[in-house]
């Protein structure tokens, strides 16, 4: 048999007709959409914040209505006639023992107070502000 013959042979039995190559079917892909290299991603909270809450607890302690400025009542603390220590303004404003020594250092610097610090017997340290 010669080629000639065989290409009669198969052409002569039914064929069909060859069309484009069309896949199996796949799934569609559950990936989301990705940026593009160097595209800025959404905000980011800082290293170890805590998701914000809708009512703090330190807000439970004055009603708004009654707070104005916490630094002006420490300011006003400090204007009392035996000054204030360290912990009574720790529990008025609820801050942290470092802010409330670098107020009081930044106050005097470039608040134009003078202001007087001195410590207890027990070691307490008391800011009041010189007139």
């Amino acid at each position: 048999m010669t080629n000639a013959e065989t290409t009669t042979a198969t052409s002569s039995t039914a064929v069909a007709e060859q069309g484009a190559h069309i896949g199996p079917e796949k799934p569609a892909s559950k990936k989301g959409a990705t940026r593009k290299k160097g595209a800025p991603s959404g905000p980011k909270a800082a290293k170890g914040a805590k998701p914000k809450k809708a009512a703090s607890k330190k807000a439970a302690a004055k009603p708004a209505a009654e707070r104005t400025n916490k630094k002006a009542e420490v300011v006003a603390l400090m204007k009392r006639a035996k000054g204030v220590t360290l912990a009574e303004i720790m529990e008025a404003t609820n801050w942290q023992a470092h802010t409330i020594r670098g107020f009081v250092s930044t106050l005097g610097s470039k608040g134009g107070e003078r202001i007087e610090s001195t410590k207890n017997a027990a070691g307490e340290r008391t800011y009041k502000i010189a007139k």
